[in-house]
């Protein structure tokens, strides 16, 4: 999880990634940065982010965005 806070810090400086629940509602995350942090995690965890993953409550909160992470993970 630590690595995917500092991930989620460089690509939103300034803003309390780890306890945002909010960061595509409230456009924290914009396409851009969505897609950024999709390479960012599938190189750090050696995972694939498949199109169906790209859901607002997937990349909404850092908890959820691990918890994709973590079942991707087993799934591979």
């Amino acid at each position: 999880m630590e690595e995917l806070i500092e991930i989620l810090e460089e690509l939103v400086p300034g803003e309390d990634v780890e306890n945002c629940t909010t960061l595509i509602d409230d456009h924290i995350l914009d396409s851009f940065g969505i897609l950024s942090l999709v390479s960012e995690i599938e190189e750090a965890f050696d995972i694939e982010v498949s199109p169906a993953e790209l859901t607002p409550g997937n990349f909404n909160s850092a908890a959820a965005l691990w918890e994709m992470i973590c079942r991707l993970k087993e799934e591979n």
